[in-house]
């Protein structure tokens, strides 16, 4: 596949995409050294703030989810590739208010050794910071191996119970047990039918036929075991929520969050009847959608596909995903 893309030089994409999400949203966001991008919100805050860590390239995510009531401040590597320890301490020690700080990090390879390498300076500081891990991939290990699945959007929803948790202000023990109590309690499974390209260099991360699509596509195109002839929307959405709502453990008369993520390359037209036939196949099961997301959330570049999240809710979730917030990709206002 021939990459195109209207781009720069390719060692600048990372500095230039920041650059454009700040300049785009200067009303709550900064961007300071370290390619980190700080909510304006920091400035006043009296309470447990939240900091998170990931790659370039996956656009809005993650640091379109940086303002008053998710994220504090997103610490981001080139294209694809964990930060550094050092930028995730500065972050850390920026954010500190003296109410504490949750770290929150997707289960990829770079990502934990990075954060993990930061917690041990912040230890050796005495700063008082919990780390959350989200993991929620069903294609990659079974729930009871959880530590070895990947994460994927459900990191932007669980930004937001933390966040909200927070704005209330409530310890970072209750935040983080907010968090994990959400976070625990979710899957993610994700399908494709076209692969992407890196954007630095081009190179094509699988190969489809046109007939085909795979499900349990990872976030950066790891091939997920399930390649299979391409399906309807309906029939690719049973398949899915079958998987999903087996793996949590939903039963009938629970509430769940639903969130259809485009992963680049995916028409609103086709993750609106991905909704459509989700929602009413959930009905079917007497599942009721209480939340929602649709649309392109966490991406991979130009990844044809998208990821299905479900996640259980309860009272205390709801109240928290319903709370003001301002963010450059999520809104939410009373």
């Amino acid at each position: 596949m021939k990459m195109k893309k209207f781009l720069n030089k390719a060692e600048d994409i990372t500095k230039e995409v920041l650059e454009g999400l700040v300049m785009s949203n200067s009303d709550i966001l900064e961007l300071k050294t370290g390619n980190l991008v700080v909510s304006k919100c920091l400035d006043d805050a009296n309470r447990v703030t939240i900091v998170t860590i990931g790659g370039a390239g996956h656009e809005p995510a993650i640091s379109g989810f940086v303002g008053c009531g998710m994220i504090d401040i997103s610490v981001v590597g080139d294209v694809f590739a964990a930060p550094g320890p050092d930028a995730v301490l500065e972050a850390i020690k920026m954010a500190d208010k003296g109410k504490g700080v949750l770290l929150i990090v997707l289960n990829h390879a770079g990502d934990m050794l990075t954060a993990n390498m930061a917690m041990k300076q912040v230890k050796s500081l005495g700063l008082n910071v919990k780390k959350l891990v989200t993991q929620e991939d069903v294609s990659n290990a079974p729930r009871e191996n959880s530590d070895d699945r990947r994460g994927l959007v459900g990191c932007v929803p669980t930004y937001k119970m933390a966040g909200a948790a927070a704005h209330e202000g409530k310890s970072l023990d209750e935040v983080y047990n907010i968090a994990k109590k959400f976070a625990d309690n979710m899957a993610t499974l994700a399908v494709a039918c076209r692969t992407t390209t890196h954007p630095q260099s081009g190179a094509v991360f699988a190969e489809f036929d046109d007939l085909d699509m795979e499900v349990g596509m990872g976030q950066h195109g790891e091939g997920g075991g399930g390649r299979m002839p391409m399906k309807s929307a309906n029939d690719t959405s049973k398949l899915m929520v079958d998987a999903l709502v087996k793996d949590i453990g939903i039963n009938a008369n629970e509430k769940v969050m639903l969130i259809i993520n485009g992963t680049g390359a995916t028409t609103l037209m086709e993750m609106l009847i991905v909704y459509r036939d989700t929602v009413n196949y959930l009905k079917e099961k007497n599942i009721e959608v209480v939340a929602n997301m649709v649309g392109e959330i966490l991406t991979v570049q130009e990844q044809a596909g998208f990821q299905m999240f479900i996640g259980k809710m309860d009272d205390e979730l709801i109240s928290l995903w319903n709370k003001p917030c301002n963010t450059p990709y999520h809104k939410k206002v009373k």
